[in-house]
């Protein structure tokens, strides 16, 4: 895509530059500055390998992080246009007195610099329209936590370009930086929500919380209930009946260091059976046996709920994907896990198993089965049976999880990357990866500020989120590589005052997992970004990777967002996503076009980004837009809004709404396979999809496996992908195209 390609300049012009900002330097050391500081005792360099970020970078040879490392031979270089930034996190509030620009040739012309306590409301502490490059030492007066050079016209024709970006102050700016909590690794607090279990805990105090917990949660989807249930290593007799929101996991290294003598399942009793409605849970790190006699576990689930590092033992047994013999399910992730038996699918339509081992198969098909690095996977087959079966997984890391050694110390565990790989990461094997003590985490309560989370990861800490509803007024700033976020019981991070919730800076390795966003009543422009704008670094050897994170928009209360997901970063993985605007919502809370607004679901502009299992839903404009090159989806599941009130209110120009999963024309190279996009206009069942995917036409950008299905003969989706496929309505509600082009 020519907009990303990287700018090469003449190798002459980058030395020639070196000599000239060298010369400028030595002249400004032997001639004093037009601004001086004054005189007194010398402000503290607070900036110096700070945390950095910018708008973007020239390339991967010129990263942000060049302008604050304190060697004058490297530097910060951005794009070629207006307006730039680079900004420099100081981790705590400061006063600050002066700032030093080494400019490269490249410089600005016109640029303020900012201050800002929260990284999006800024104050120009210093503004000039005619720079002229060299050595800027400025006098300034202002506070804050962070700094940035904010650029709106160059003095060349290329970007804007810093040897260095030196911010000199006192620390403190009159205000206290507030606590971060040391956390004990033996005794840590994991939230009043969080209930761990040993093997001394008497069975009837287990069974009895776990009845407890799925009685209130059993029809609890909009509360803001959170809960998380964990087992240390050992051996338990318990029935695990999962409600919403509620996370059953073991702290073993293995899944087999911990076994439940019984079940880990989850039914749609409350629902007449059908599971369409069965989000928002989660079943890892467990081996389950089941009891004498029996020989099925059921797991009747849609999106949002993976069963994930987990082990069934028994070839007689095997597990149902739906509540058994009545009812729908839609939609689920079964991921490195180990059934001993046979997989069952029932009447689930779509689901997506990858890196796992089923010893006795898979029977069952409905819409869009997808198969990737699995073991005992059925043989590839589209239509009749929908099975699409990819032998490898080209590049993944497992989700990061919660153990217990046996000192009793409690580490996260960080699996390293797998490539080509097929099967668990533990069965029969050692996995491979790091682990980090809790004493490198901040634990996160419900109510914790977000200063307090950003001043936790300015120290250089990871953080774990207890169960909970946590709600932020100012973004979660992500900027350390290799950070770790993970949350426990499904924590919920919401977005209120219409702030952005997280963003994640364009640096190697950073894991989210386990997290979902919640948009709040005052519209944000994003509730996650993957890197700033711009950003061009190459992360493959280590990317950042995004595991069972979820958003909804509307629900418990009606919900707004213009973006849901942005990934700027070039070579991000997303292990397991729903991005959800609601469909439905708690009793007495209002839903509807006007109402709970969201444009888009994920928007991918970074390069090499790969998908693995990624749910998008009911957006009023695109579903998903992908603008960078090499991307890759392996299983997409897809409805459309329900509710356009009339076609007029759905139209994307002059075409008649707009695609489930739009590829940008600039595109010149991508790859999807086993996609499913559904139609149940139920508001006016006159609304037309003109197409649900959307693609440039290239031997390079090629889609596998593709599915349409009119919902009850509820709408319409004309065509499949561009012009291809035919129509599905309600005289022909499925329709099926293997490839394209």
């Amino acid at each position: 895509m020519t907009s990303r390609a990287t700018s090469v300049r003449p190798r002459p012009r980058v030395v020639r530059h070196l000599i000239v900002g060298l010369t400028v330097a030595l002249v400004a050391a032997l001639i004093p500055a037009v601004t001086t500081a004054p005189a007194q005792a010398a402000p503290v360099l607070l900036s110096q390998g700070r945390p950095v970020t910018a708008s973007s970078t020239e390339n991967a040879g010129t990263p942000a992080s060049a302008a604050v490392d304190g060697n004058t031979g490297t530097r910060w270089s951005s794009a070629f246009s207006d307006p730039q930034w680079l900004q420099v996190d100081l981790g705590a509030r400061a006063t600050i007195s002066q700032v030093n620009l080494l400019w490269e040739a490249a410089h600005g012309r016109a640029f303020q610099v900012q201050t800002s306590d929260n990284g999006s409301s800024w104050t120009t502490i210093y503004s000039t329209t005619t720079g002229t490059g060299g050595t800027q030492n400025l006098t300034v007066s202002g506070s804050g936590r962070y700094v940035r050079m904010y650029g709106t016209a160059r003095g060349t024709g290329y970007g804007y370009s810093l040897w260095e970006f030196q911010v000199y102050g006192e620390t403190g700016g009159g205000t206290n930086e507030p606590p971060v909590t040391p956390t004990d690794p033996y005794n840590p607090n994991l939230g009043s929500n969080t209930f761990v279990f040993d093997p001394s805990t008497p069975t009837s105090t287990i069974q009895s919380r776990l009845n407890t917990l799925f009685t209130q949660q059993e029809t609890n989807q909009f509360g803001p209930q959170r809960y998380a249930v964990l087992f240390k290593p050992g051996t338990y007799t318990a029935d695990v009946n999962l409600g919403f929101f509620t996370q059953v996991a073991g702290l073993g290294m293995s899944p087999d260091d911990v076994n439940l003598n019984g079940h880990v399942r989850t039914e749609a009793f409350w629902f007449g059976g059908n599971a369409t409605q069965n989000f928002w849970r989660a079943a890892e790190n467990l081996s389950v046996t089941l009891p004498a006699g029996q020989t099925v576990e059921r797991w009747a689930v849609s999106q949002a709920a993976p069963y994930r590092r987990m082990h069934l033992r028994g070839a007689q047994n095997q597990i149902q994907l739906w509540n058994g013999g009545d009812g729908w399910s839609s939609g689920g992730l079964m991921a490195d896990t180990r059934i001993d038996g046979l997989v069952v699918s029932g009447s689930q339509q779509q689901w997506y198993s990858r890196n796992s081992e089923f010893g006795n198969g898979w029977t069952g098909s409905v819409w869009n089965m997808v198969f990737q690095g699995v073991t005992g996977a059925p043989a590839p087959s589209f239509p009749n049976p929908s099975h699409t079966v990819i032998g490898q997984t080209p590049q993944v890391r497992e989700k990061p999880f919660l153990y217990v050694t046996s000192s009793g110390e409690y580490r996260v565990f960080v699996p390293a990357l797998r490539t080509n790989s097929t099967g668990t990461s533990w069965y029969n094997k050692t996995p491979a990866g790091s682990s980090v003590s809790l004493s490198q985490f901040f634990v996160v309560q419900p109510g914790t500020s977000a200063a307090t989370i950003n001043a936790a990861l300015a120290q250089g800490r990871h953080l774990l989120f207890t169960p909970g509803v946590h709600r932020i007024t100012e973004p979660i700033q992500v900027n350390r590589a290799d950070t770790v976020i993970l949350g426990l019981g499904l924590a919920t991070i919401q977005a209120d005052n219409g702030t952005v919730g997280m963003r994640v800076a364009d640096v190697d390795g950073v894991k989210v997992a386990g997290i979902m966003f919640e948009a709040g009543t005052t519209n944000s422009p994003v509730l996650m970004e993957v890197g700033p704008s711009g950003s061009s670094a190459s992360h493959a050897s280590n990317p950042t990777s995004l595991h069972d994170v979820f958003f909804r928009i509307g629900g418990p209360h009606v919900g707004k967002a213009t973006n849901t997901l942005t990934v700027n970063s070039d070579n991000v993985i997303g292990d397991h996503m729903w991005l959800w605007r609601a469909d439905h919502a708690a009793s007495g809370v209002p839903t509807g076009w006007t109402l709970n607004t969201a444009d888009t679901g994920l928007t991918v502009n970074g390069d090499n980004v790969t998908m693995y299992g990624l749910f998008v839903e009911h957006y009023q404009k695109y579903q998903t837009i992908w603008n960078g090159n090499g991307g890759r989806t392996y299983f997409y599941q897809n409805e459309l809004p329900y509710d356009p009130p009339n076609q007029a209110s759905w139209m994307n120009g002059s075409t008649r709404g707009y695609a489930a999963y739009k590829v940008a024309d600039s595109v010149t190279s991508h790859q999807a396979f086993g996609l499913g996009s559904y139609s149940y206009f139920n508001v006016n069942p006159a609304v037309v999809e003109e197409r649900s995917f959307e693609v440039p036409t290239n031997p390079n950008v090629r889609f596998t496996n593709m599915v349409t299905v009119s919902l009850g003969g509820v709408g319409t989706i004309n065509r499949v992908i561009n012009n291809a496929g035919g129509t599905a309505n309600a005289a022909n509600q499925t329709v099926y195209l293997t490839t394209y082009p």
